[in-house]
């Protein structure tokens, strides 16, 4: 008897968690509003259908009620290539922006980019989380075909998914509440009016939410230094706790850490050396092999640091120095060393000296005061990637011959082995200039 209670408690729980609301009649636009732009709504075939029309900026028909945790699922179809987008926990305010819309967009991108379930936020910080990371994902969207969209709001976790295959895996918390809305792209590019994009069967749980498993996404975490579940479940951990200097140390251990960094609200600051007296870089306790360093950074004007990794003691007995591979980290415009070495090789995310990073689009660079977010990964096999605010910018094959001829016409050629240890610190330069540093984390790879 009480085995069959407990089926029967279960199969009820499992269909209680799983009720569905509508949000579309499959007649009318009953419960929606237009905002924003002038693009043409209406109903065909049970579908709502969205034009673009010339000459108007990005539309949206939202909700007339507020979502804050939920999960939602509709299918869309594009008759032709054009940009489009899901809205939620998204807002309307006279007091911002003369009542823009903004907030919270599932990407709809049929590009050659592939961005489609990226996540983007429409009338304030752009791109939270593109696809560059997740080439599976970029495969989901079908072109010219019904997809499925998904989106599960649970706290600050903000996950995506197309045709059941997972996509963004955000953590953000800067808006809880919001109406939930669907775009119509302004006409830019190859676009023009009559373009249409078409949504059905728009429904939403908000009780007893159930999440999808974890999975193998990668995950962006606004979050300050903080370990989401999933990245726990891949393996990262944080390098620095945001409170004190436990695993780290001075590269002069006579020299105490807090005599030069600062940390502060989870901040880790290098502080301005006016004096110019010799810097005092930290360095992890423990030593890596193949790993994924992940980190974010702001600048201040004509600031010079960097992110050492593979770090070794080099150099005669008595004069040994922590020397390793380096992210740079430079305000580009203003610090002279964007200039020096050649072509570009000691500008931002170059690995410093030796290969120039891809530049970023303008659209995609941060200002001077705001965050970075970067990733360094290191493979088994001793390929290296740089990557910058979710673009890879260099790729390299350490220890190879190419390698080496960098080297031997590098600063580093008097300096032997570097960079050619199978394991080695994780280094925090001080170059004397004001720096922030905050969500350093870790997973090793094996």
């Amino acid at each position: 008897m009480k085995k069959i209670i407990f089926v029967l408690t279960l199969a009820c729980t499992q269909v209680f968690a799983q009720k569905w609301t509508n949000l579309f009649d499959g007649k009318t636009l009953k419960g929606w509003t237009q905002k924003g732009g002038q693009a043409v709504y209406k109903v065909e075939k049970k579908q709502i259908v969205g034009e673009t029309v010339a000459n108007t900026p990005n539309s949206f028909l939202c909700t007339e009620n507020e979502y804050g945790d939920f999960i939602l699922e509709l299918d869309l179809k594009l008759d032709d290539e054009m940009n489009g987008g899901v809205q939620f926990r998204s807002m309307s305010k006279q007091e911002y922006q003369n009542g823009r819309v903004h907030g919270y967009q599932m990407e709809v991108d049929p590009s050659p980019r592939a961005w489609s379930g990226g996540i983007y936020d429409e009338g304030r910080r752009d791109w939270l989380y593109n696809l560059n990371q997740n080439p599976e994902g970029q495969k989901a969207f079908k072109k010219l075909d019904w997809n499925h969209y998904r989106i599960e709001a649970i706290g600050s976790t903000i996950r995506t998914f197309i045709n059941g295959v997972p996509t963004a895996h955000l953590i953000d918390n800067m808006t809880e509440k919001g109406f939930i809305a669907l775009q119509v792209h302004g006409i830019y590019g190859n676009m023009k009016p009559g373009m249409k994009i078409r949504w059905k069967n728009i429904r939403i749980q908000t009780e007893n939410l159930v999440p999808s498993p974890l999975d193998n996404c990668p995950v962006v975490n606004l979050l300050t230094n903080n370990i989401s579940e999933q990245e726990k479940a891949q393996g990262f951990k944080l390098l620095f706790n945001g409170k004190n200097f436990d695993g780290w140390h001075s590269q002069r251990k006579s020299l105490s850490p807090d005599s030069r960094w600062k940390i502060e609200d989870g901040i880790l600051a290098i502080t301005a050396n006016t004096d110019k007296k010799p810097g005092i870089d930290l360095l992890s306790d423990s030593l890596y092999a193949a790993f994924e360093l992940q980190f974010d950074f702001k600048l201040t004007d004509v600031a010079n640091s960097g992110v050492k990794y593979f770090v070794e003691m080099l150099g005669e007995e008595g004069r040994k120095a922590a020397l390793g591979l380096e992210y740079q980290v430079l305000d580009d415009e203003k610090h002279p060393d964007a200039k020096q070495g050649v072509v570009g090789n000691r500008t931002m995310a170059s690995l410093y000296d030796l290969i120039p990073s891809d530049k970023l689009d303008p659209r995609f660079q941060r200002k001077i005061g705001g965050w970075n977010q970067a990733k360094v990964v290191a493979l088994p096999d001793n390929t290296v990637q740089h990557w910058l605010n979710g673009f890879k910018v260099l790729e390299y094959k350490r220890k190879g011959n190419i390698y080496k001829a960098l080297v031997a016409r590098s600063k580093y050629a008097v300096n032997e082995g570097f960079g050619m240890g199978d394991k080695g610190h994780i280094l925090l330069q001080d170059h004397n200039d004001l720096v922030y540093f905050k969500n350093i984390k870790i997973r090793e790879l094996k």
